[in-house]
């Protein structure tokens, strides 16, 4: 890891940058709003169609062809023009956002329309986070990647966990979960504003000029192939994304259940994660001057003790300690894992294993849910979070081992990366 890695205050300098974050919170707020709205909408025009089902369908919809569209980029040869793309989703997205909130408003919405309009207007989704990366992290440079992985954290943290669910239940109660969703649509004429503003024609954009396949472009699967890191630490993001799983299936059980506790008890736990994960991800930048290889087997470790501390807890209060210090380990691991990743590929192949690591991390969340309930089911509570945190331990050695065959292996195909000619420009800041 370099010395001058550049700090927050650092990167925030730069107005471009300074000013697409601000519009890469503003969407995020209006995402954690819909966590909330989402499911209040479902149950207020469900109909004949089972609540829970209702719920569930409803909040898969605008992850299923994401995923899909992502895994035909992330295995495919073909490439996409982050800045372009990530303009065309803010524009689609607002306008069936804003569809949907007018006809819910009306009083209009059946549940089917609903759901296909957030599948299809969701198909760029995946896309367009791997897009927000992929340009930030260009306009910050090589010394500033880490910083700007930290602070997109940040925005995550605060948005989707702390202000945005926070916002979007009071207002969902107070006006109507209609009123929520319109108000997520008018956030991407914000962060489209922000792209078309901070981002210059051609930022991160492909050597090619065209969005077909080139003669030497690889797939992100095989650049993986190539790469040993870069395979290594898609497994270890994937698998680290699926043992966390079971937490939250079991959490709720061992609130009411062991711990003898209410809704609001399991609502303060939550927000003590989410203050956690706050800090975490402020805190990350301090992190920078760390090797980021045994920093990320660190996290991995940490997570699996608090999960433990987690299962092992008495009573509510030192639930809340154990998931805070849990938030707090878990909130730098995507930054410092992106951050690595990034450092060890070239320029040109990042978007391919970007946008299958966005497509993998998407998968990994239903996968486990689906798993964990049988696993909570037959485990019991409190055995089902010990074997969450044991099959994360697992995770140390193997990248200990990992990393002990990068330090004596080299790859012809993995030269060190080069700067962009926007890196240059900016002497790699």
């Amino acid at each position: 890891m370099s010395d001058v890695e550049h700090s927050y205050r650092q990167v925030l300098q730069d107005r471009r940058l300074a000013v697409l974050l601000g519009g890469d919170v503003a969407s995020k707020i209006g995402d954690g709003m819909d966590v909330v709205a989402l499911p209040l909408l479902a149950l207020r025009i469900h109909g004949s169609v089972n609540p829970a089902l209702a719920v569930g369908l409803i909040s898969a919809a605008p992850y299923t062809l994401a995923v899909a569209v992502s895994l035909v980029f992330g295995l495919g040869r073909r490439r996409f023009r982050p800045r372009g793309l990530l303009m065309t989703d803010c524009l689609v997205r607002c306008v069936v956002l804003t569809g949907v909130a007018l006809l819910a408003l009306a009083g209009v919405l059946p549940l089917w329309a609903l759901g296909v309009a957030l599948f299809a207007g969701s198909g760029l989704r995946l896309l367009a986070l791997s897009s927000r990366r992929l340009v930030a992290a260009d306009l910050a440079g090589e010394r500033g990647r880490f910083a700007v992985n930290g602070l997109l954290g940040t925005g995550d943290s605060l948005a989707v966990y702390v202000i945005g669910p926070v916002l979007g239940g009071v207002l969902a109660t107070a006006v109507s979960p209609g009123f929520v969703l319109l108000l997520d649509g008018i956030s991407f004429v914000g962060l489209l504003a922000a792209v078309r503003v901070a981002v210059p024609p051609g930022t991160s954009d492909p050597a090619e000029a065209a969005t077909g396949p080139a003669a030497d472009a690889a797939s992100g699967w095989s650049i993986l192939r190539r790469v040993p890191v870069a395979a290594w630490l898609f497994v270890v993001v994937f698998c680290f994304n699926l043992f966390y799983m079971p937490v939250e299936v079991a959490l709720p059980l061992l609130v009411h259940g062991p711990l003898h506790a209410d809704g609001t008890a399991l609502g303060n736990i939550w927000t003590s994660f989410g203050v956690g994960a706050l800090l975490g991800a402020l805190c990350t930048g301090l992190l920078r001057r760390l090797p980021q290889t045994a920093l990320l087997v660190g996290i991995i470790g940490g997570w699996g003790g608090a999960v433990i501390f987690l299962a092992a807890a008495p009573n509510v209060a030192t639930a809340a300690v154990a998931f805070a210090v849990g938030g707090l380990i878990y909130a730098p691991f995507t930054p410092v894992a992106y951050s690595l990743v990034q450092s060890k590929l070239r320029p040109d192949q990042q978007q391919p294993v970007l946008t299958l690591w966005a497509a993998g991390s998407a998968v990994a969340a239903p996968v486990g849910l689906i798993l964990a309930g049988p696993l909570v089911q037959l485990a019991g509570t409190r055995p089902s979070l010990v074997v969450s945190a044991a099959l994360t331990l697992a995770l140390v050695p193997a990248a200990a081992h990992a990393r002990h065959r990068r330090s004596r292996r080299r790859l012809d195909d993995h030269p060190t990366p080069t700067l962009t000619g926007n890196q240059r420009v900016r002497g790699g800041a």
